[in-house]
């Protein structure tokens, strides 16, 4: 897909899939004790799906871009060259840093095809 021809809605679905969740809550378990990583994850279940920018997300993450030889992102990035859609991604608020619970190889690859484009995304 061209780069002028991307936009929020042919390469993003609307809402995350349920697999998302169980993935987030995964991580999650890791940064805290598991009863606050599951309440945490029942709010991103119920929260709204807004957008922001990938460059914005990416620097509030203070992450590094993965590279576009990394195996997820070039497989997310060919799942859009065949007009399949991304799942949005789930954020949750830390300290001092955004948390990316789920979707940080999408949003490198969604970088890479337009740093300006709107991701949806659930934050909490």
């Amino acid at each position: 897909m061209k780069k002028n021809t991307l936009t929020r809605d042919n390469i993003w679905l609307k809402e995350p899939e349920d697999h998302d969740f169980p993935a987030a809550q995964d991580y999650l378990e890791l940064l805290f004790e598991p009863d606050l990583a599951h309440e945490i994850v029942e709010k991103l279940i119920k929260a709204t799906t807004i957008t922001k920018k990938s460059k914005d997300i990416l620097r509030a993450s203070r992450l590094v871009l993965l590279p576009e030889t990394n195996i997820h992102v070039k497989e997310n990035l060919k799942k859009v060259g065949k007009n399949k859609k991304m799942s949005p991604i789930l954020l949750v608020r830390g300290h001092k840093e955004l948390i990316i619970a789920d979707g940080y190889h999408r949003l490198c690859s969604s970088y890479y095809l337009t740093e300006d484009l709107e991701v949806p995304c659930r934050l909490v």
